[in-house]
């Protein structure tokens, strides 16, 4: 029998996806299923499903996001700030990093979050190659080797395909979690998602 799996689809620069992290894995661990990690493009993503990015929405929109992100923060007791100084650069190079590290069967979860936290906490611009290369390596790994596997055109071309699953599984925003089809967007979904992996197991 098949092991049942979560199709996670996420952004390297989701203040929710940092959020969603951890929970996440204590799901994915409690109800014995797998997680397939599929960081994408979600820029892309936006232009194909009529997103905004968050700098062009309206004023009133950011404000509200702030007002939930604290909100989410004194609820899971994790601190974010929901304006970095350098907020939503490109992430290409972290998300192959990310696949490149999944690829060669290295667990991505604490390197993930790092180098989220490194947006969302530490003031730093993950769209340097330079604060990559620093995260990777305090991870314990071979950050010249991993970065230089990044760059490489079979990890671009699983980055567009999972930025492709992810629009044809009809994703819209970050993070979302696809489950025998059935998409949940955003961490706040995680309980119900919880609930379906659970009916599935006892059906």
């Amino acid at each position: 029998m098949t092991r049942p799996h979560i199709d996670y689809y996420f952004w390297l620069n989701s203040d929710w996806a940092y959020l969603g992290a951890d929970r996440l894995d204590a799901l994915a661990r409690r109800m014995d299923v797998e997680i397939r990690h599929k960081p994408v493009d979600l820029p892309d993503v936006y232009a194909r499903t009529g997103g905004v990015l968050l700098g062009q929405r309206a004023p009133e929109r950011q404000h509200y996001r702030v007002t939930e992100l604290k909100r989410w923060c004194r609820k899971l007791g994790i601190d974010v700030n929901p304006t970095p100084r350098y907020m939503c650069p490109n992430a290409d190079l972290a998300s192959r990093i990310v696949i490149a590290a999944d690829l060669e069967h290295v667990p991505v979860l604490e390197l993930y979050k790092a180098i989220l936290r490194a947006e969302w906490c530490d003031e730093r611009d993950i769209s340097s190659a330079d604060t990559l290369h620093d995260i990777v390596r305090a991870q314990g790994l071979d950050a010249d080797r991993l970065i230089a596997r990044a760059q490489q055109d079979d990890i671009e071309q699983r980055y567009r395909r999972y930025t492709d699953e992810a629009v044809a599984a009809g994703v819209f925003g970050s993070p979302s979690y696809v489950f025998e089809g059935e998409l949940f967007w955003g961490q706040d979904r995680l309980d119900m998602l919880e609930e379906a992996i659970a009916r599935r197991m006892a059906s």
